[in-house]
């Protein structure tokens, strides 16, 4: 048993320190193989620069060594300094520029991914947060969308083909930066149900995943997944609730354009540094400067895209630039209603079918109780139906038919089956959709020598 003096001459392995009057971020300088902290005062508005070891209350720290195939491999990268820059406009220009530049998406999604990336140097100041994801078939340019967007966001985590679940959690709970997944390179099966469980509970802060571990002995221990995340598909999740928290770009739709280099060189990665950069140094910046919760409800969009885009808005002290995401918002929320279905009718017809499912031999359910359902996932209660407004959609939008009864009204799922299956097949409602999915802890093994990676490689 170690003695509290032995505690305190154990040095521990940090990326980011943030006290009451200071915050710490490690830089990594590939050319000259080190890495460092760079160290910015809360109230004196001084930075010091290269620190290699801090004491903080008779602790030390030290930044993740070079040796660390973390490092080596570029499984996770950092700035190499912290760069001046003019202001948050010209930051959110490059991040613009250099998307485009190398990456083929709509104007819209171009835009929502680079707030996105300014978002995710930030996003520890927050309590939710939303994710993006492509979507696509093989070729479709889903793995270059995670590795544009990706490489320029806060402390990017790369996982690869040959990653399985284990070490994905320690490195997310130890680094806590922003997690870049391709669904497509997993090679065991039960990678899915591992990262859909990372993903329910990872976007909400203080919901940690419990993973049961060890060898003869099982010890539960609690993992913080809480992090922004890029994620490439090619299909949408079954869980429609995990599906809400997804911006989402549809992939490979249309021709590539004849500008956007094939093949990534040296220039795309050195640009990408220069960006990383200075978004550490306007992290450290305005890291201590009040943040001012957002709350609008922007006009004409959906209440969950409303809420999962609160954080981008939040970030964004410029008026001009808060409103102009609130137009590619706006844009971005008529694409899902008119390509995926987020409309209140959707959910309804969603909430039916699910209700049926999860009552099998029923023959009819209360428009209360579809009311219930549809609202189960939205926070705020200015933004959820009333059931008066639930049986008008039934009614007026629907063309489905309530009645009276001594319940309240109820809508039978006998009498109501064909337009039932015709709404189902209209707004894309699969049998998967439906049943949900369901993840269960597992048991892991303690090592991840299976992942490529010993333990004194993660060294944490």
């Amino acid at each position: 048993m170690q003695n509290n003096d032995e505690k305190k001459d154990k040095t521990i392995i940090k990326s980011s320190i943030v006290t009451d009057d200071a915050i710490y971020e490690m830089v990594y300088n590939r050319l000259v193989n080190k890495s460092s902290y760079f160290k910015y005062e809360r109230y004196g508005k001084k930075l010091t620069s290269f620190i290699d070891e801090v004491e903080i209350d008779g602790l030390k720290y030290k930044p993740i060594q070079p040796t660390n195939a973390l490092l080596e491999k570029g499984v996770i990268l950092f700035p190499s300094i912290a760069q001046e820059y003019e202001n948050e406009e010209e930051i959110l220009k490059e991040i613009s520029t250099f998307l485009h530049k190398y990456l083929d998406i709509s104007e819209v999604f171009e835009q929502i991914a680079t707030y996105y990336v300014l978002f995710t140097w930030m996003f520890d100041r927050f309590n939710e947060v939303p994710y993006l994801r492509a979507i696509g078939d093989f070729g479709s340019g889903k793995s270059r969308f995670i590795q544009a967007i990706g490489i320029l966001c806060y402390k990017p985590m790369f996982t690869g083909g040959a990653t399985t679940p284990s070490p994905i959690f320690r490195i997310i709970d130890q680094v806590r930066g922003t997690l870049v997944i391709d669904e497509a390179d997993f090679k065991f099966s039960d990678m899915t149900s591992e990262i859909i469980k990372i993903l329910n509970t990872g976007y909400q802060k203080g919901m940690p995943v419990l993973r049961s571990e060890g060898k003869g002995v099982f010890e539960v221990k609690a993992y913080d997944v809480f992090c922004p995340k890029i994620v490439a598909t090619r299909e949408t999740f079954t869980d429609k609730a995990l599906e809400s928290r997804f911006l989402v770009e549809e992939m490979g739709a249309g021709k590539l354009r004849a500008d956007i280099p094939r093949t990534l060189g040296a220039d795309f990665y050195i640009d990408a540094e220069g960006i990383r950069n200075k978004l550490l140094m306007w992290r450290l910046k305005n890291y201590f400067e009040p943040i001012e919760r957002r709350e609008d409800l922007i006009e004409g969009i959906h209440p969950r895209l409303n809420q999962i885009v609160m954080p981008l808005l939040s970030i964004i002290k410029d008026e001009p630039i808060r409103n102009h995401l609130k137009e590619f918002i706006v844009k971005y929320n008529g694409e899902l209603t008119a390509d995926r279905g987020l409309s209140w009718e959707s959910d309804i017809v969603f909430a039916i079918l699910k209700l049926e499912y999860e009552n099998f031999g029923g023959k009819e359910v209360t428009v209360k109780e579809i009311t219930q359902e549809v609202n189960k996932d939205i926070d705020s209660s200015e933004d959820k139906l009333q059931a008066r407004k639930v049986g008008w959609y039934l009614r007026s939008r629907l063309q489905l038919k309530p009645y009276k009864t001594r319940r309240g009204f109820v809508l039978s799922f006998e009498k109501n089956r064909k337009r039932l299956d015709m709404w189902k097949v209209r707004f894309g409602i699969t049998d998967a959709d439906i049943k949900g999915e369901h993840v269960n802890d597992v048991n892991v093994p303690e090592n991840v020598e299976d992942a490529g990676l010993t333990a004194q490689d993660v060294g944490f």
